[in-house]
């Protein structure tokens, strides 16, 4: 789906070490996370992330930094170009996803809105 060799979305060291912990203390065999987006939310959307079991034949799989993130076709170009981060404060730890296509954000930081990446920016990015 993507150009060769360019990656949907890019992690952090501190992302791609939380997603190998949540693997290695899973409770079933899973081949990494599946990140997605969906509708909901006071913004409009929000990022969705689940363990998966296996790939789906339509899954865009990232490989970074030792790690298996599959990307549901249908958030593609929303997802375009995201570098997904861990960060962890005082009050809560959780994954962060700094995406040039998000155009706002709620005020509880659980809901976004996105705007999908153009032709263009998959031109760009070759």
């Amino acid at each position: 789906m993507a150009l060769p060799g360019f990656k949907v979305v890019t992690l952090t060291d501190a992302a791609a070490n939380r997603v190998k912990d949540i693997i290695s203390k899973a409770d079933r065999s899973i081949v990494g996370v599946r990140v997605g987006v969906k509708n909901g939310g006071c913004a409009g959307m929000s990022y969705t992330m689940e363990y998966a079991e296996s790939v789906n034949p339509l899954d865009e799989v990232v490989e970074d930094k030792g790690v298996t993130v599959l990307i549901d076709p249908k958030a593609v170009l929303f997802l375009l170009g995201t570098e997904m981060d861990f960060q962890t404060s005082k009050m809560s730890s959780q994954f962060v996803f700094n995406n040039p296509n998000q155009t706002s954000a709620c005020g509880c930081g659980e809901s976004v809105a996105i705007t999908p990446a153009t032709p263009n920016a998959l031109q760009s990015a070759e």
